[in-house]
């Protein structure tokens, strides 16, 4: 007798402005484990999309307005665009629901619903998911080989940085990567090259920052023999050994005042100038930049001029922060215990709930280059099969705990519903929608449990 196919449980973000539908469509789908978050019309799924993870859209096609539905379909299209979204329409409606067939819609269902095929419906959309994943697992292991390797993370805000490389590459427009300390912005720049027609050419990675004037222009521009005491034969800079290929000038924000203008003709004109010399010399590079600090602000402080920043942000590429994406921290959880456990030649070690909780839920100010920090101090000082809560570092305790005491932190200034609501949503995920499970994880009892999850409209 054949094994009976296994349930796919997905994330269902439910959106209907009758509320005893989108609670008769949420109770048909809680039996088979699927979780459901259930909102009144497209400005609610709109803060739903853009702050959670979802793998099916149903929507009502008329709400507000006859094409309400249609502009919620425009946004699962692009903010999770792996998603798969069913709409829901009156038999009038068919034309344009198959407008949205061709839209990008799964599928569209007519109302008054028949529950088992509608739940069949969903089920399906689910694994098309499921294996739309798989296939892109699998791309993702080809990609890891031209330069995505080290950008881990299923959030919106990394796919979207993802769709953005993949956009911007085959182009020589220039890139400005934006984001904090420690979120890959490196990582970013080395995926744009080697996604490029330059790909066969050098990538020449430069930091800019806390260097003396004198010794940034040498670096970048290079200098001809005699140029200065010491100065015993020519030589080429960054730009000149990066020519046909790609220059990655990380903290472009601390280059002097006096230097911006060379780099200006480096990207206007393409020509350099070395030390010691009066003659222009051509290059050709792809200019890729980054910087954690603002721009826009230092121009208005004089700081920076107005004309290099617009050249150099062609197309901008901004990287969340760790503690906007929590979602990815277990998929760089499991991607840094593997490659620990080779470097350190041990069997891969699991981590324990509690441990994952606790790194889930700390602020991460150095963002992925912190989190990689401490998973090797705990796979380096535990040889343990199971790391615990215990082997995480004291200072993440120390500083969540602090955080906790006074109020203030990375999460400052957000709602606490959001807030509530989101962990809510992820711990019940990471429980496989068990809600007994899930009240453990979250220190609550599971008729509390129960009743946020009315409150917040969680299924």
């Amino acid at each position: 007798m054949a094994d009976a196919k296994e349930v796919v449980r997905a994330q269902v973000l439910i959106v209907d402005d009758e509320g005893d539908h989108a609670e008769t469509m949420a109770e048909a789908l809680h039996k088979p484990g699927h979780i459901c978050t259930i909102v009144n019309g497209k400005c609610a799924a709109e803060e739903e999309l853009r702050h959670g993870r979802f793998d099916v859209v149903i929507t009502d096609l008329v709400m507000e307005t006859p094409r309400s539905g249609m502009e919620v379909l425009d946004l699962v299209r692009q903010l999770h665009p792996t998603a798969a979204t069913i709409m829901v329409t009156a038999h009038g409606d068919i034309p344009t629901a198959k407008e949205a067939l061709r839209g990008g819609a799964y599928d569209f269902i007519v109302k008054p619903l028949d529950l088992v095929v509608f739940r069949n419906l969903v089920q399906r959309a689910a694994e098309s998911v499921v294996l739309r994943h798989q296939v892109d697992g699998l791309q993702g292991q080809v990609d890891a080989a031209y330069g995505f390797e080290g950008i881990i993370g299923d959030s919106a805000a990394i796919r979207q940085v993802i769709t953005a490389i993949r956009q911007v590459a085959p182009s020589n427009i220039p890139v400005l990567i934006s984001g904090e300390s420690g979120t890959g912005k490196e990582l970013v720049a080395q995926a744009i090259h080697l996604h490029s027609k330059r790909k066969e050419r050098r990538f020449v990675p430069f930091n800019a920052a806390g260097q003396a004037e004198s010794l940034l222009e040498d670096q970048l521009f290079g200098h001809v023999r005699g140029a200065y005491t010491g100065a015993d034969r020519d030589r080429e800079g960054v730009f000149e050994y990066g020519d046909r290929g790609s220059v990655f000038l990380d903290e472009i924000g601390d280059t002097p005042l006096g230097m911006q203008p060379k780099l200006l003709r480096v990207l206007e004109k393409g020509e350099i100038v070395r030390l010691g010399s009066n003659d222009a010399r051509k290059v050709d590079v792809r200019f890729i930049s980054a910087t954690n600090r603002n721009l826009q602000a230092m121009i208005k402080q004089g700081q920076f001029r107005e004309d290099l920043f617009y050249r150099l942000r062609g197309v901008e590429i901004t990287i969340a922060p760790l503690r906007d994406r929590r979602e990815d921290i277990p998929l760089l959880v499991r991607h840094a215990v593997g490659r620990f456990a080779r470097e350190l030649d041990r069997p891969i070690p699991t981590m324990s709930e509690p441990a994952m909780m606790r790194l889930i839920s700390y602020h991460w100010p150095g963002n992925v280059r912190e989190l990689m920090n401490v998973i090797h101090r705990m796979m380096v000082s535990s040889p343990a099969s199971v790391l615990q809560a215990q082997d995480v570092p004291s200072e993440i305790h120390a500083l969540d705990e602090d955080e906790s005491s006074t109020g203030v932190g990375s999460l400052a200034g957000l709602g606490l519903d959001r807030l509530e609501k989101e962990a809510i949503r992820q711990t019940l995920a990471l429980a496989e929608g068990n809600r007994e499970r899930a009240a453990q994880l979250l220190g609550i009892g599971e008729r509390t449990l129960y009743r946020k999850l009315k409150e917040y409209g969680l299924r």
